[in-house]
């Protein structure tokens, strides 16, 4: 992957709101985070202003070309940190009741169209044909049944947000 791939991918990031994406091209692993100012408060203390995306390949952490032109550190070496650590570091809470997932990569609605009411509350009851929720892919409203009868007990992902497949959109007791 080159330097305007990774520039047009911070691009995509800014314009969708992304805040972090994972990526494996070719055996080559990257990894590119938005920092915010919140969180570069909590994160270890730097000298200088945070840059605004990190890009991260296997052991090695850079800041964005427009950072290194502003007089921004230079690059700082990232932590190497095995998949199973990973991974059992990251604690899952327990959720009670079961899972609506989503069955394509999109764009999460509550609603039909804008200021319209959502679909679902929390509260509502749902049966197999209630339809909850739209998730938008290339251009096309699909309209998203909930396939169970229950409760909905939690709404997982916010209005207008990217989803991912199989991402839990809903949490429902069922009936």
């Amino acid at each position: 992957m080159n330097l305007e791939e990774i520039k047009e991918l911070i691009s995509v990031m800014r314009t969708n709101k992304i805040k972090e994406i994972d990526l494996e091209q070719e055996g080559t692993k990257i990894r590119i985070v938005a920092i915010t100012p919140a969180s570069a408060r909590k994160g270890e203390s730097r000298s200088g202003p945070a840059p605004q995306y990190v890009v991260a390949h296997p052991g090695i952490m850079t800041a964005p070309p427009a950072a290194a032109a502003n007089g921004a550190p230079p690059p700082v070496p990232a932590p190497v940190v095995p998949a199973e650590e990973s991974a059992q570091r990251v604690e899952k809470p327990e959720r009670a009741g079961k899972e609506i997932k989503s069955p394509m990569v999109g764009t999460f609605y509550r609603a039909p169209a804008p200021g319209a009411p959502p679909y679902v509350e929390v509260g509502a009851t749902i049966g197999e044909d209630t339809v909850i929720c739209i998730v938008e892919a290339m251009k096309l409203m699909n309209e998203i049944k909930a396939e169970m009868r229950g409760r909905i007990v939690e709404v997982l992902v916010e209005n207008g947000q990217p989803v991912e497949f199989n991402q839990p959109l809903f949490l429902v007791e069922p009936i």
